[in-house]
């Protein structure tokens, strides 16, 4: 009987699950290197780690690994519930709660290698972590879309660590009340993007007006796996905060507060990478809460040992 150490918090109620002990052996070399062996031979423990009956469809994993860019103190590679991703803004931020947690971080900066790239997070004395990200930009505006049941859908496409199609004017509101709504419309949105034109788009996010004072925004984001995020997503905050400043909308340095589709918040900030280019070095801060320490058993007579596909 195999088994995965893991602990488990969320950040503005998206759940992050750090793997410690137990995971697969990805070898050495670039983490892109790492997440295509991880997909290739092991996508049953990413699986087995997130997937129901020991996960949900929410769970977000982050396995430990060394790391191999020159001056980054460690690497993760994240998972979902149908694959690998890029970045993960909430995840970074439970990451670094969840080792300062275990006693292995003190306040201060941390660098860590990821897939596309390496970030930087500085854990707060109280308990905040800011995430400074990837160079994140806005590569398409104004985008139209016909979205099968919803007509002309119009948008931006861009990168905060993953790929979005933001949208704007939309008749929805961002409240759980309408989430069945809300899923089906950006699920929708998302083929049609990956099929008119922009096949990497995985992220859907919608924007609207917050409910509570002292927010900028309010925001409902799909998933991958058809799960919308419960904090305000760390990726899609990066996105927005890229197609701000190439608006000028949003200076350098100034505050942008996001609030998720269940009230919690982000605040966030950017500075410019490179301004010709319209690249952004997003600043995310939140706050995680570790909620459970485990050991996850994998029993090979278990029919469903490696979890149940979404």
């Amino acid at each position: 009987m195999k088994s995965i150490h893991v602990l488990d918090s969320h950040t503005g109620g998206e759940p992050t699950r750090l793997v410690l002990a137990g995971g697969p052996d990805l070898g050495t070399g670039p983490l892109t290197e790492r997440v295509a062996r991880f997909r290739r031979h092991f996508d049953a423990y990413r699986s087995a780690i997130v997937n129901e009956p020991r996960g949900s469809d929410t769970v977000v994993g982050a396995l430990l690994v060394p790391p191999h860019r020159a001056g980054c103190d460690l690497g993760v590679i994240y998972f979902n519930n149908v694959g690998p991703l890029g970045m993960c803004g909430h995840g970074t931020i439970g990451l670094v709660a969840s080792l300062a947690h275990l006693g292995r971080l003190p306040p201060g900066q941390v660098t860590i290698d990821t897939s596309v790239g390496a970030v930087s997070a500085t854990l707060h004395n109280n308990g905040a972590v800011s995430v400074d990200n990837v160079p994140s930009w806005r590569q398409a505006h104004a985008v139209t879309l016909q979205v099968p049941g919803h007509g002309d859908v119009r948008g931006d496409v861009a990168w905060g660590g993953n790929w979005f199609f933001l949208v704007e004017t939309h008749p929805f509101r961002l409240e759980l009340a309408a989430l069945e709504a809300l899923t089906d419309f950006t699920w929708r949105v998302r083929q049609s993007a990956n099929t008119q034109g922009f096949p990497e788009v995985d992220h859907v996010e919608l924007f609207g007006p917050p409910a509570q004072p002292g927010a900028d925004s309010r925001n409902f984001v799909l998933c991958p796996g058809k799960a919308y995020d419960r904090s305000p997503c760390g990726t899609g905050t990066s996105a927005k905060l890229a197609c701000l400043a190439a608006n000028g909308t949003l200076p350098a340095g100034a505050p942008w507060i996001q609030e998720s589709v269940i009230g919690s918040r982000f605040s966030a900030h950017f500075r410019w990478h490179d301004q010709t280019k319209g690249q952004v070095i997003p600043t995310i801060t939140g706050t995680a809460h570790v909620c459970a320490e485990s050991t996850l058993l994998l029993d090979e007579r278990d029919p469903f040992c490696w979890g149940i596909p979404p």
